[in-house]
């Protein structure tokens, strides 16, 4: 690839929505395919938020924004070092998008756009999650779907992961890599880094 090529191309996917929407699977099998480091959103959550989400209580927006501004300095620790990256995260408001990408330009938003019962009955079945399925309701309430000023691809969560994934990097123009067995650059593999999907 040309550095005009790279140069327009994202260094940052952020994969986003609701809790069960799949987003830590769909980022970890972009991150496979394309080669690129992989980070989980929840994993930038201090104790404090995760025990609060354990008991089932929604989180409120200060307990977000240290969360938010830790991904914050991790993105753009990411770009300075010239690497490439997926994270999953839920970023469902506006401000909470605006910390994440901003002026980012190289930063891009993945939505994964589900029908509530069809993710109800995924988190049913769903273990290890330290989201409570009962907090669904607040995560929709609180789900601002992005703008078309925000360029978001926007993908159905119903097909199987790898289409989802496939029409992902299609829309982006990304080259991905044979199989997903090339784990590439990958800092933590999804089957044992994260207690689950990424939460608020």
């Amino acid at each position: 690839m040309s550095p005009d090529e790279r140069a327009n191309q994202p260094s940052i996917i952020i994969v986003m929505g609701v809790s069960g929407s799949g987003k830590s699977t769909i980022a970890a099998m972009l991150a496979m395919r394309l080669g690129w480091l992989y980070e989980d959103g929840d994993w930038f959550h201090p104790p404090a938020n995760v025990e609060k989400m354990h008991a089932g209580e929604p989180l409120t927006d200060e307990d977000r924004w240290p969360w938010l501004r830790a991904i914050a300095t991790w993105i753009d620790q990411t770009r300075r070092a010239n690497r490439r990256a997926v994270i999953a995260c839920s970023a469902l408001k506006r401000a909470y998008r605006d910390i994440l990408v901003g002026d980012r330009r190289d930063v891009r938003l993945v939505y994964l756009k589900g029908d509530r019962s069809l993710i109800a009955r995924r988190m049913a079945l769903r273990h290890g999650h330290f989201m409570p399925p009962s907090l669904l309701d607040s995560q929709f309430a609180a789900l601002q779907e992005p703008g078309e000023d925000e360029d978001p691809i926007v993908v159905s969560t119903e097909p199987r992961p790898h289409a989802i994934a496939d029409t992902v990097i299609g829309k982006l123009g990304l080259a991905s890599n044979a199989t997903d067995s090339q784990s590439g650059g990958i800092t933590r593999p999804a089957e044992t880094g994260s207690p689950g999907g990424s939460a608020l």
